[in-house]
């Protein structure tokens, strides 16, 4: 099963005092708006920055990117992911995958210890 690009979602307070810690790791800014989201890169390595967004960090798969946003040519659309993981008894929240044939669509799922995984598709 390939779920996509990884990264962290994080939900932060400040986004101006976690900009500036990251940036103090080596992460520069990638994309957003810099006051709501901002997603920072170092690397290979990705993190969603989210003021007022999520009420908690959230695990992110991108299906159909390679990695900071760059698009997969062959990819495991969302809509199939869902229907993979209801086949096998896990049950996706606010999935919007069955509400258009392709392109962007998202489903979430929570493990057994509450952390929330969000598989978001943006082709």
């Amino acid at each position: 099963m390939e779920l996509g690009a990884f990264s962290v979602s994080l939900a932060v307070k400040d986004m101006a005092a976690s900009r500036e810690f990251y940036e103090k790791l080596g992460f520069s800014m990638v994309a957003g708006d810099g006051t709501t989201w901002t997603i920072v890169a170092n690397g290979t390595v990705a993190i969603g920055l989210f003021y007022g967004m999520f009420d908690a960090n959230i695990l992110t798969f991108n299906p159909g990117w390679t990695g900071l946003g760059r698009p997969a040519d062959e990819f495991t659309d969302v809509r199939e992911l869902s229907a993979q993981l209801t086949a096998l008894g896990l049950e996706p929240s606010d999935d919007t995958s069955a509400e258009t044939p392709s392109g962007p669509a998202s489903f979430m799922l929570t493990d057994p210890d509450g952390n929330v995984i969000l598989f978001d598709q943006h082709v």
